[in-house]
């Protein structure tokens, strides 16, 4: 019989449940009352008060039996999903949003040390602790999980963006990838070195491979088109899974 999990749907429409606090100095929504595992989630260019990746934190802290934080890493600064979702479709507003600025202001270098620092903060209070990134998240997550880190004790990267091959390398904790077809950041040589160079390195490691899907489908695909739902449904119930194997 298949686990509860794998059967529950996925609540895209529902309103998150958790409340608004603090994870050390960043703003954080917290979701969930296990005192011994903690889940933090390291959100996609939407940031923190995006309704879906919320949504998933009630999720993972349900299914996962966690504490899931999903802190503010860009220091209040959000764009709005309807000003990309124009911006992609006129070239002039898409000019005016400025990713380029945007991503200098949330740097690695900038934005690192403070999501470190949420980690030590979780890490110190918690027996065990995971990272979930989303995108914009990967990375962050990857260096949590470096050889010689006692950060997270595994993670979950879904279509990461500027993941390096050097970050991959360090690689020290359980990872699991969740890899759509299509994805200019995830690009099939960076695919291939994870799938060559991964299995080499002693941890855990689990490659989700989602056809026909594309950058950002986890936390952002429409839940009206039966294979978006699908790969969303699929993406969170791995994630929940890989959780509850390294933290429990």
């Amino acid at each position: 019989m298949a686990d509860e999990c794998c059967k529950s749907g996925f609540k895209w429409d529902g309103q998150p449940i958790g409340t608004e606090g603090k994870l050390g100095e960043n703003n954080a929504y917290i979701t969930g009352t296990n005192k011994h595992l903690a889940v933090m989630i390291v959100h996609d260019i939407f940031g923190w008060t995006l309704p879906n990746t919320r949504l998933l934190a009630d999720h993972f802290a349900k299914e996962a039996n966690c504490t899931a934080y999903l802190p503010d890493f860009f220091a209040g600064e959000v764009i709005p999903e309807e000003a990309l979702e124009a911006a992609a479709q006129d070239p002039a507003k898409m000019k005016a949003l400025d990713l380029a600025s945007f991503i200098s202001r949330h740097s690695k270098a900038i934005r690192g040390p403070e999501i470190v620092a949420c980690a030590k903060s979780l890490k110190s209070s918690y027996a065990k602790v995971g990272a979930v990134g989303y995108c914009y998240g990967g990375w962050a997550c990857a260096q949590l999980a470096a050889n010689g880190n006692d950060l997270v004790d595994c993670i979950s990267i879904a279509h990461p963006s500027l993941l390096t091959k050097e970050e991959i390398d360090k690689l020290g904790k359980p990872v699991q990838i969740l890899a759509p077809e299509t994805d200019p950041q995830l690009t099939p040589e960076l695919k291939e070195y994870c799938n060559r160079v991964i299995p080499g390195l002693g941890i855990g490691y689990q490659y989700d491979y989602y056809p026909g899907l594309v950058h950002g489908f986890a936390v952002k695909g429409d839940p009206k088109d039966v294979k978006q739902r699908d790969g969303m449904e699929r993406a969170k119930n791995a994630t929940v899974g890989w959780l509850n194997q390294w933290l429990h």
